[in-house]
This record gives C-alpha cells, structure tokens and sequence, in this order.
C-alpha cells in the first residue's frame, strides 16, 4: 500500500472532523494584537483562551526590547548550534538568571519546550533505568517516554497510594537491574489547574531512591511568593532535581529551561541532541527572554493583577455553582454536564452571540456527558471582563439545561 494513500485514510480523534471544524472550532484566527479584546471572524471577543498570564506578550517594554533587538542583532546570529558556533555572552547570562530566579546552580536554555522535554527524558535514563510518572502527563512527557528503551510506571493521576505502588515495582525491577527511577509529573496541570503534590512526592524520598522531573510550564511565573513556580509554592524547590519551565506562558515568548545541579545541567548540555543538532535561539529572543525576565523578578504587582483576576473569576464562578474541579491555580476549568453535539453549539453561541472566545474540551480528554470550557485569565484582564463572563456562562447554562443547545445549528439565542 502506498504510505501517502494510506496516510490519507487515516483518522484521529482531531482530525476526523476537520472539514467541518477547520478554521473555526480548530486552528482558529484570533487577529490583532494580544490583549483581552481580539478579533475573530471579523468581530471583536473576550478572549480567555491565551496563556499570557502576566500580561507580557504586549507589555511596552517587552515590545521595545523585542523589536530593539532585532534592529541590532537581526533574527540570524548566531549562527550554529550553541556547542559549535551558536553561543554568545546574552545566552549565558539568560542561563544564569534562570537559574537565580528558581533557585538552581545552573540551568541550560532550550530551544522549545515540548522538544526541550522529550530530550530531557531520553538525556536523563537509559535502558536499566525506570520512570514512574502521573497518568495526566503532558503531551512532551509521554513522547519523551516513547523514546525510553527501558519499563515505565504510571500512577494514577495525583494519587500518592498508587505512586507509592508504582514505586515499589519500580525499586524492585532496579534492584535487578542495576538502575534508577526517575519520577516524573507536573508542577500545574494545564488542563485541569491543579497542582502536582510536590511535597508529598518528595517526603516519598525517606522511602525510596529516585530523583524528581517537574514540568512546570504553567506554574513557572505565576506560582510561589515570587513567581519561582511551584516548587516554591510547597516550599520543597531544593527537593525538586530537574526543573523544566518554558518562555509560552508567562513570559509570553519562545524558549524553554531545564535547572538543577551544576554537574547534571553540565551532562544535559553535552548529551540533549534537541540541542546539540538545533540552531542556538536568535539574539532577539534571547534578549527579549533577558527583559521578561527581568519583569518577573522586579514587576511584583503583575503577578498581583493576575492573582485579582483569578480569585475574582473562579470565586464569582463558583458562587453561581459551577463546578471548577480542583484547580488550585489560575487555569481555570468549568465542567458542564452535556453531550459532544451539544458542546459545538455551546461554544458557537459563545463566540457569535456573547463574544467570548475560551477552548473547549470534551470527550476522550473528559468523561463522556461532560463538556469543559477552559479559561485563562491574565494580568490585563478586567474585572468587567470577569461579571460579563460570570453573566454569560450562567446564561449558558441555564440554555443548556433547558435543551437549547439540542439543536443541529444554532442562530441569534441571546435574545
């Protein structure tokens, strides 16, 4: 068979629906410039669905810096990989303010996070080693581990009795085999916003031999008294032994970092190919990442927006009896009960009536008869932005309950 014909009558849970969904409820047109307030579709919405957390992405000194840079450096120096011709002062001066600001010897930039994650992983075992890592794993991790030649345990989501089980398969299979374990979770859990139990996994230590990979692209700048992540937040950042944070998020760029002790950073940086065979980050982003950076640590009151905004929605949300799980962070994730068909007509009224644009999540990734929207609130939200949204999701609710939303299209239901 021919490898393209059979490409083509392929179909994944994505991609089945894609000539109906393409351009709309996938790889949507969110134009202008990255605020609250965007267009899609030719009509301005509230937009929740960007992890601009603290509001960098259009901050007047990020932009200046961005665009100072480029005007200096252009987007192609250096030229190379880092390890050959490709390193230059501003990236280890990157580095080493990363590694201040999470409380690490050393750190290694990377060039993009979900890559950066899947060559930490092979980077860091080998064949006699076992990794023990939670069921709601991001997408990078479980690539990561495709690339492991040796076993993997999973433990069940945030459940420390099964990952104190896991473990214990996991010690004795190394006691055989002469290697070690590697736990692995996330320090926020993008889709569902609770935290990783940070402090729990790491009190396991007195139990057991193995060191600890924490993921914590959403938690680095916006978790913890100084936005150092989630480590911080449970005071156990000493105890974490490989930190992993990305540019995405808070610091609305592109780029990632692994932090830890300085031998281990050493070997990552002579073994991750990601890198090694990658050109080095333009000057331009590496700069840009040096001002971010610099916001993080000295712009206090952005992490303090955020945190207004976050405890507004979800308290305001929750005192209308919405269901947001067990989110302890700013994703925010509201659960309705309702069917796939049901969700596309949900979220189109959402869009073409009330103006709000948020992602929308449904089964597999969630429990059949349940529908989640998934909001994202930032620092340069507003709080009028938080009562229409409150207003209108309530307003939702209470069409789909009554069946409104049955329908095979839906027209003008706000009025």
């Amino acid at each position: 068979m021919d490898i393209f014909d059979k490409l083509k009558s392929k179909t994944t849970p994505l991609g089945q629906y894609q000539h109906l969904a393409d351009g709309y409820y996938t790889f949507p047109k969110l134009e202008g410039q990255i605020n609250p307030r965007m267009m899609f579709q030719g009509k301005e919405v509230l937009n929740w669905s960007l992890n601009n957390y603290i509001g960098l992405a259009n901050h007047p000194e990020v932009r200046k810096a961005d665009a100072d840079a480029a005007a200096e450096w252009g987007m192609a120096y250096p030229m190379g990989a880092r390890i050959m011709s490709g390193q230059t002062s501003k990236h280890q001066e990157l580095e080493e303010g990363l590694a201040a600001f999470v409380h690490k010897e050393k750190s290694y930039l990377l060039n993009y996070g979900y890559q950066g994650m899947v060559s930490i992983i092979d980077s860091t075992v080998d064949r006699k080693d076992v990794i023990v890592y939670d069921a709601e794993s991001h997408a990078c991790i479980l690539d990561g581990l495709r690339l492991h030649m040796g076993k993997r345990f999973v433990y069940g989501h945030n459940d420390m009795e099964s990952l104190r089980k896991q473990l214990e398969h996991a010690q004795h299979l190394t006691d055989k085999t002469g290697g070690g374990i590697l736990v692995i979770t996330e320090g926020v859990f993008g889709m569902s916003g609770d935290l990783g139990k940070l402090d729990e996994i790491v009190a396991m230590k007195k139990d057991f031999s193995f060191r600890l990979l924490v993921d914590d692209a959403h938690g680095f700048g916006t978790m913890g008294e100084t936005g150092a992540g989630t480590g911080e937040h449970f005071k156990v950042q000493d105890q974490v032994d490989l930190y992993f944070g990305t540019f995405a998020k808070s610091m609305a760029g592109i780029g990632a970092f692994v932090a830890g002790d300085k031998d281990i950073i050493d070997v990552l940086r002579y073994n991750m190919r990601s890198q090694i065979y990658a050109k080095s980050l333009p000057m331009p982003m590496v700069v840009g990442a040096l001002k971010r950076l610099e916001l993080l640590k000295n712009a206090k009151h952005l992490r303090e927006d955020l945190w207004k905004i976050v405890h507004a929605l979800q308290s305001g949300l929750k005192a209308k009896g919405f269901d947001l799980g067990a989110t302890n962070s700013p994703v925010t994730p509201v659960f309705f009960k309702g069917q796939v068909g049901q969700a596309t007509n949900v979220l189109l009224d959402l869009r073409e009536n009330y103006g709000i644009f948020c992602s929308i999540v449904v089964y597999p990734v969630v429990p059949k008869g349940v529908i989640m929207l998934r909001l994202i609130p930032t620092a340069v939200h507003t709080l009028e932005d938080v009562e229409y949204t409150i207003k209108a999701f309530s307003e939702v609710n209470e069409k789909l309950q009554a069946g409104k939303y049955d329908a095979d299209q839906v027209t003008d239901m706000s009025v």
